[in-house]
């Protein structure tokens, strides 16, 4: 079965149950509605997985959650932004310049579909704030929109590119693309991670929930006396797993409340914003796999909605 791009509503995602949604963007919010707050880590992990396509959640160094005010009910947990550890220490020094320990990575920000449309910037300047006043010694934070649309064996969209539209309208500098990288999918349209792979073939700490989670997309189990490194290999060719080729995500960098003056003087030079369609990203999936690898895919880029049309025919 083949995908092509398919065209993203206008408007600011949201999430619920890994479903995503389209707010109009200039839908006001009530603040009076609205509250601001640190949220533990336990209770910010189950709203992330709970909702967002991913369903997994990053090393956290600060949770901030966006409540909503009910009559005679507790205030509900509607929106979490996260504060994280990125997946290598040599991102923050890349993107800003700056030692790992001064940066932070914004790396999940989650709204339900319920809260209104320009509720982004302003959850994002209350949760900056908290950020200042909890994390003082961090000077800048980096945050990455992923283009790339991810399409279920069904078909179905699990999930849209997006260029940070709300990232740009929070002001952050638009820096450039991370590196370019092949990722492995699962029948879901999930990644299997490559830090998990790493754990079973090295039989890391970890390893056991890494295999059982294989395993639940569809790998098949190890066999007696296997290597991790021999069943990983065996595991995505046997397995219902493709390869697709990603351009990279957009990088996104802000100075922190507490940084010292002259602090985006080490960031690299602001790019112009992308916007909505011209990095939407799909994979068509290839017929069959060749033998030695998971099914290979192809990845399109594609520049306007006239582009989408043209993919489509």
């Amino acid at each position: 079965m083949n995908s092509v791009p398919r065209v993203v509503p206008a408007g600011n995602q949201r999430w619920r149950e890994h479903r995503a949604s389209y707010r109009p963007p200039r839908e006001p919010l009530d603040p009076r509605c609205y509250a601001v707050d640190l949220v533990s880590e336990k209770d910010a992990k189950a709203f992330v997985c709970r909702h967002h396509y991913s369903c997994s959640f990053p090393a956290s160094r600060l949770r901030v959650g966006l409540y909503r005010a009910r009559p005679a009910t507790r205030a509900e947990l509607v929106g979490v932004a996260v504060f994280s550890v990125p997946m290598t220490q040599a991102v923050i020094t890349r993107w800003t310049g700056l030692p790992p320990s001064r940066g932070v990575e914004l790396g999940r920000l989650v709204l339900l579909d319920e809260v209104e449309g320009n509720a982004e910037t302003w959850f994002l300047a209350r949760a900056f704030r908290l950020l200042a006043a909890t994390l003082p010694e961090v000077h800048a934070v980096v945050s990455f929109s992923d283009p790339m649309q991810r399409v279920a064996e069904d078909g179905h969209l699990v999930t849209p590119g997006h260029v940070g539209s709300c990232l740009q309208s929070f002001n952050g500098r638009h820096v450039g693309r991370s590196k370019a990288r092949t990722l492995v999918l699962d029948r879901g349209g999930r990644v299997v991670s490559d830090r998990a792979l790493a754990k079973i073939r090295n039989d890391e700490r970890g390893a056991g929930y890494a295999y059982s989670q294989l395993v639940a997309a569809g790998a098949p189990t190890i066999h007696p006396g296997e290597s991790g490194r021999d069943y990983v290999s065996r595991a995505l060719i046997e397995g219902p797993f493709r390869k697709v080729r990603h351009p990279g995500n957009l990088a996104y960098v802000w100075p922190s409340a507490t940084a010292p003056r002259g602090v985006v003087n080490n960031f690299p030079a602001a790019l112009p914003y992308r916007k909505a369609f011209n990095t939407v990203v799909t994979a068509r999936q290839a017929a069959c796999c060749d033998g030695n690898s998971p099914g290979s895919s192809q990845t399109i880029e594609v520049d306007t909605v006239a582009d989408v049309a043209r993919a489509r025919a």
